[in-house]
This record gives C-alpha cells, structure tokens and sequence, in this order.
C-alpha cells in the first residue's frame, strides 16, 4: 500500500494537484454522487445540499466571482448528505461557490453560481419555471429542459417549481437518482433554487412498509429526505411547520406550494377544509392578500380530461368541489397542477365546482378572450380590476410524461389543450403583467397567455399651468400616446391653464389609461 500512495501522490503533484498531498486514501476514495443542488432560497439565504459516497465533513466557500470565494461555512459532522445553509447574503445579488469537505473540492467553477431571490414585494423582470411530471428518465425529458434551457440563453430562472411526480414510478431514492437528480445536475439542478411539491408516485416509495397508506400520513418517503422546503417562513409567507407545503416570495410574487396527496394528522386532505393544510393556507393567503401576484401549485387539478378524468377521479372531483373556491375567494391569480401528461388551459374562470358537462363559457368564464395578446381577434390580456376576480388554471404535466386523454378530451373549460407534446411553463412576470409560456420539446411555444392587474386607469391631476407633468402608462407593452403620437411608456407634458386630457393605448387596442389635467 506504501507503493501505491506514492505513486498516486507522486501522479498528483505531476499533474500540479495540491489536494492529493494533504488526503489520506480514504480521503481520495470520496466521490460527488449527487448534487449540489439549492433549496429553500430566499432573499438573504440560500441552503446547498450535496451527497457523497461515503461520510465526510461540509464545507462551502462562496463570494462575489469564481475566482474570489473567501467566505466560508463549515459543518464538522461526518455525513453523507450534506445540507448546508448560508445566511447573511444580499438580495438578488449573483454568488459562486465550491462545495467539498474540509480537505478537497469536489466541484466549483464559473459554472456555479446562484442568485438569491429579489426583495419580497419588489417588481423586477422574474422568470419561474414549472415542470410537472418530470422524472421518467425519458428523451422527452431531456429535450423539455433543453428547449426551457435554449429559451433562456443568458437570462437567469429566480426559481423552478416542481409539480408532483418527481421520480417514476415509486419515488424511491434510486428513482430520484436516476431519473432526477442525474438529468438535471449540471444545469437546473446546480444554478437555479428549486421549491418541489409532491405528487401520488411521491408517496409510492416501495422502499417503505405499508407504501402509499402509511406514507400518506408518516411522510417518510425519498421525496422529503431528498429536497429541503422553506417551512419556517424563511422565503417569505406564514410558517407552515411541515416539508408537506409551504410558501415563498419571489419579488412581487407570492407562492404556495401544496400536497394534495398526503394527509394530515392521519386523516386531512388537501380538499378537507377543516384540516390543518386548509387552515393554514387561509391564513398564509390572509396575511398576502396583498401580494400583487398570488399563484398556488400542486399536483392533483380540479379539471382535466388528459390521461386522468376530474369527473371520475376522487381527489380531483374533491378539490374542485370542496378547495378551489376557497382560493378564489382569496383572488388567487394561477393555479398550476400535473397529473394528466399532457399540457390544458382555462381562460380567466370562476366559480364553477361541477362536473365537465355543467360548465358554461357564458357563466364561468370572466374572458372569453384566448389571452394571446397578439393581435389576433379576440386575444386581449385577461385584466384583473380592483375586484380581483378570476383564476386561470394550467395543467402543465408532460415535462418527462406524456400521453393519453379520456373521450371527448379536451375539458371543456380548456382554452387550449395538447397532449401529443411535451412541455414545460415558464412565467415571466414584470410589475402588473404576467406572461405564461408553455415551451416544447422540440422548442415551439404553443400557448401562451398574457395577465394584467390595476390597468385600464383613469387619473385626475391638479397642477400648475405650464409646470412639467410626468405621465406613466399603468401597463407594460407598447404606447401610443394622444400627445404627439409618442411611443414610450411615460412622457413629460405641461398643460396650459384650464382642462387638458391625455391618453394612451397599446397597439392592439386593448388597454387605454386617461390622465385628465386640471391645471391652474
């Protein structure tokens, strides 16, 4: 064994290695098996974890560039899952990092980096992934997060979300290996802060006595050993106290993310209103009720027509009967669900908790618009006024799975419907608007939909004649402006004395603000 430790460290220093030196053979035995990956973000922490193969010490190193990460946290316990938090950090502000033990790197280059999430309550341009359905290990699954990825180019995703179904077909830790953890690592995995919910195959874990019955209510599964959730109000909302959901800011967003599989206190459902998850979402929805944007996720959806039926199923009929309109209520903006493989999308809706055949368009939709926002006939945004009514609902379940519908597919509730490609959401949110995207395997985005809030405004000003008055569209897009035909979002007037109004339009004709100045 001499003979061979001299040879190995005489083959490090030849290669200019200064780690070999200071590690025993046990040291070097150590490999990255998983990770890292980053959990529980928000805008002044951020928690990597890692795994290794045998037990080792945690350390990373952080700072403002690749070359520059002199600041350091360490954990002495010996382990191979490695959860380390770091705190103290600057709102939206890029940090690289290395992650090993206390005598070697086992990854950190340019590569890796994470930004943490934007103030909580700020506008900014956020971009938040959705991929339901994902971990099937399939072609599908690669070429969703590639086409996601290409999107993106130099762009930064503050989050991804995961929809339930994270690993086929039992949710075991081998599972989540093969067909998770190891198809995303070198890019989502590494740069991007992911918040999952859990879906059936989650609580399949066959590693486990009594599988799905026991698991419902114990929550011992690989899903919550592998991921770590914000369950404090850490990221923002009121503390859950449980991994099963929670909630979290990103800006001037506000997220929930759900179990509607598991149980609580061995008996509650996501649809039994009187259980602890409901009570405490009312409470989590109460205290952000004024969020600009609110949007809840979780796996089982009120309506679909895909390879499951929200007229036949259970959980599906329940959450739409005895759940949904609780959130309506609360003027929950999105809701976004897997399950069915397939991709399906309402209009702006509300109200309706039956069976298919008893939606209406005329009763239930709030829009009859397709919400495109692309010039095309009946395309304008779904506006939200001061009534905050309206949820549009997006069943986003073919990131890794796909196929199947039930007769008559799709839902009539659906806008748009495909279940022959494979996708995966992205939002894109800038102050009042939000665009949704559904971007395809093969890089099509087929739907889209834009969403505004307190637009279409009518302002009344007192000035003084001939002072200079800043004007500011209410909206996001493009401007036509009654004065001089100008074309940016504000413009600089100074009206004589006396009542002057001015408007501006959008190019499609579908919002308009009127200032109205009375000048003295």
């Amino acid at each position: 064994m001499g003979i061979l430790r001299s040879c190995l460290l005489l083959g490090g220093l030849m290669a200019g290695s200064l780690i070999a030196t200071a590690q025993s053979e046990d040291d070097l035995s150590v490999k990255l098996i998983r990770g890292p990956y980053l959990q529980a973000a928000s805008d002044h922490s951020i928690t990597l974890r890692w795994r290794t193969n045998v037990a080792t010490r945690s350390r990373v190193l952080y700072g403002a560039a690749s070359d520059e990460t002199a600041q350091q946290v360490n954990d002495s316990a010996l382990t191979t899952e490695h959860i380390v938090r770091l705190d103290g950090l600057q709102p939206h502000h890029r940090y690289f990092y290395k992650i090993g033990d206390f005598k070697k790197i086992f990854q950190g280059d340019s590569a890796n980096y994470f930004y943490t999430l934007p103030e909580r309550g700020k506008e900014g341009v956020y971009r938040i992934g959705a991929f339901g359905d994902c971990g099937n290990n399939s072609v599908n699954q690669r070429n969703v997060k590639n086409a996601v990825l290409s999107y993106l180019g130099q762009h930064y995703l503050d989050a991804w979300i995961l929809l339930g179904d994270n690993a086929y077909n039992s949710g075991t830790d081998a599972e989540f290996q093969a067909k998770f953890f190891n198809v995303y690592k070198d890019d989502l995995l590494k740069r991007y802060p992911m918040f999952p919910a859990p879906g059936n195959h989650d609580y399949n874990d066959q590693d486990f006595p009594g599988a799905v019955e026991t698991a419902q209510r114990t929550h011992q599964t690989a899903y919550y050993q592998n991921f770590s959730m914000p369950t404090k109000g850490e990221s923002g909302g009121v503390a859950s106290n449980t991994q099963a959901f929670y909630s979290f800011d990103v800006g001037n967003i506000h997220f929930l993310s759900l179990d509607s599989y598991g149980k609580e206190a061995d008996q509650y459902r996501l649809y039994d209103t009187l259980g602890p998850q409901v009570q405490w979402i009312k409470r989590d929805l109460e205290a952000n009720k004024n969020r600009q944007w609110v949007i809840a996720y979780w796996h089982h959806p009120p309506y679909t027509m895909g390879s499951h039926n929200s007229d036949t199923e259970d959980e599906l009929v329940h959450i739409r009967e005895n759940f949904i309109r609780i959130l309506e209520r609360y003027g929950v903006d999105l809701v976004l669900c897997g399950h069915s493989h397939d991709y399906e999308r309402t209009r702006l809706i509300k109200g309706h908790y039956g069976m298919e055949e008893t939606f209406s368009a005329a009763t239930h939709n709030l829009s009859q618009s397709s919400g495109a926002y692309d010039g095309a006939d009946n395309s304008c945004p779904y506006v939200k006024d001061a009534s905050n009514q309206g949820t549009v609902y997006v069943l986003s379940g073919s990131a890794g799975k796909l196929g199947g519908t039930q007769p008559g597919y799709p839902h009539k509730a659906m806008q748009y419907a495909n279940a022959t490609d494979g996708g995966a959401t992205l939002l894109e949110v800038q102050g009042n608007r939000l665009d949704l995207k559904w971007i395809c395997a093969d890089g099509v985005i087929r739907d889209r939909f834009t969403y505004m809030k307190e637009v279409n405004k009518h302002n009344v000003l007192h000035v003084k004649a001939k002072s200079k008055v800043t004007l500011t569209a209410s909206f996001t897009g493009s401007y036509q402006w009654s004065e001089k035909g100008q074309q940016t979002r504000s413009i600089i007037v100074a009206p004589r004395a006396g009542k002057t109004e001015y408007t501006v339009t959008d190019k499609e004709g579908c919002l308009k603000d009127t200032f109205t100045i009375i000048a003295k």
